[in-house]
């Protein structure tokens, strides 16, 4: 009788610590990934990496700001949150506007590559967004797209302000920012948004997330993602299942260009295809051969500003 006490306490030790480590773990992940140490708010860090790997786009940023033409303002979201953005007014007046949306870790700095695009190369007006926890916006964690997406659609209104009150509206984004773009695309957006150019986004965080705990740590998604997206939940109101480009893409009803890397094993290629598939009405599709995450203008510059010209110019007359 005694051994049987004995071994049921063992085995109760064993499930308390069992909980507790999927707890830890499920609670670290949740503090790495949405409250991350990085260089997001770092813009000397940005300028250097900018000016090495773009540097023809890095020396018409250099002049932008000789010329007083990198501007910046600010919005209050929702909850409260200062948020910061740069834009740039085009060479000559133009109703064109492109919102360009960047990525995870990142900041409106580290998207003058395509701001370079629309404003120097198709002459557009440009609004940068610093999405809540990056560059010089508030915020007390990444929010991944999911409430990113609101503060877009009061982007949206502010850009349309800036340059008349008529424009003809194009959202760019890369990464995270790509799925923040199809995130709203799945809201009722104002009739001068024409259209949307996703880069590399992901399905869903879900999705993301575990793709993430089984290649870097070779983890299962139950119980520890299952968990970490409750206290998601709990602590910034959302889940992982719910921040869903693919449900948001899927009631989408104006043009999109979905991008993406052959190499890109990050947010991995597939999901572009299942994004592209539940799009309902015009979309394109194009796959860059060699290209890895977020690399793609990088990869083929030439080729992305032409397919990119010619969708938008479709769309925005």
């Amino acid at each position: 009788m005694r051994n049987k006490h004995l071994a049921i306490r063992a085995l109760l030790v064993l499930v308390i610590i069992f909980v507790l480590s999927v707890l830890a773990t499920s609670w670290y992940m949740v503090n790495t990934a949405l409250t991350p140490n990085g260089p997001q708010r770092d813009m000397l860090w940005t300028d250097s990496l900018m000016a090495a790997r773009y540097p023809t786009e890095h020396n018409w940023q250099r002049e932008l700001y000789k010329e007083h033409r990198l501007l910046d303002t600010l919005i209050t979201d929702q909850e409260g949150n200062r948020l910061h953005a740069f834009y740039i007014p085009a060479d000559s007046a133009t109703n064109k506007t492109a919102i360009v949306v960047h990525g995870y870790t990142a900041n409106a700095m580290r998207m003058m590559h395509i701001a370079y695009l629309y404003g120097h190369q198709l002459g557009y007006n440009v609004l940068l967004p610093e999405l809540e926890y990056h560059g010089a916006s508030e915020g007390d964690a990444v929010q991944m797209g999911w409430d990113d997406r609101i503060d877009v659609l009061q982007w949206m209104e502010v850009a349309n302000n800036l340059w008349g009150g008529h424009t003809d509206m194009v959202v760019h984004g890369i990464s995270m920012g790509a799925a923040t773009t199809m995130m709203v695309s799945g809201e009722k957006t104002p009739d001068y948004v024409k259209c949307f150019v996703e880069d590399c986004g992901y399905t869903s965080v879900w999705d993301e997330f575990a793709g993430e705990l089984k290649t870097k740590y070779s983890l299962p998604t139950f119980p520890v993602l299952n968990i970490a997206s409750l206290i998601s939940q709990i602590r910034y109101g959302w889940s992982f299942q719910q921040a869903s480009a693919l449900k948001q893409v899927a009631k989408c009803n104006k043009p999109m260009l979905f991008i993406h890397g052959d190499k890109d094993t990050y947010v991995p290629t597939w999901m572009v295809h299942t994004l592209y598939k539940a799009k309902r009405g015009t979309k394109e599709l194009w796959i860059v051969p060699g290209a890895t995450h977020a690399f793609a203008y990088k990869t083929a510059p030439t080729q992305y500003t032409n397919k990119v010209k010619a969708f938008v110019d479709t769309y925005n007359q």
